[in-house]
């Protein structure tokens, strides 16, 4: 037979969870990734893409490690941006 690789676990697991058990909560902590927009994300209050109407207010999202909640509003797009990139908290 020939060899094969094993998945390796992944690097950011706890200190306390034994490498063995890392291949079974490989799902779960990979559900706890935020999407592809990031941690910190904008989108305007009245929906549509988010370059357009710059002087919208927009919605600031934060990803809890399982969904995004609502943390705020910005005035327009610049500071959405702003926050986004973590220049205000």
């Amino acid at each position: 037979m020939g060899r094969h690789a094993k998945p390796k676990p992944d690097p950011e697991l706890p200190d306390d969870v034994d490498p063995a058990d890392a291949l079974l909560l490989e799902p779960y902590l990979r559900r706890r990734q935020p999407p592809l927009r990031g941690r910190r994300t904008h989108q305007p209050v009245g929906g549509g893409a988010m370059h357009v109407r710059s002087t919208e207010q927009r919605i600031l999202l934060r990803w809890n490690d399982f969904e995004y909640e609502v943390v705020g509003i910005a005035d327009n797009l610049t500071e959405a941006q702003q926050w986004a990139a973590g220049a205000n908290g």
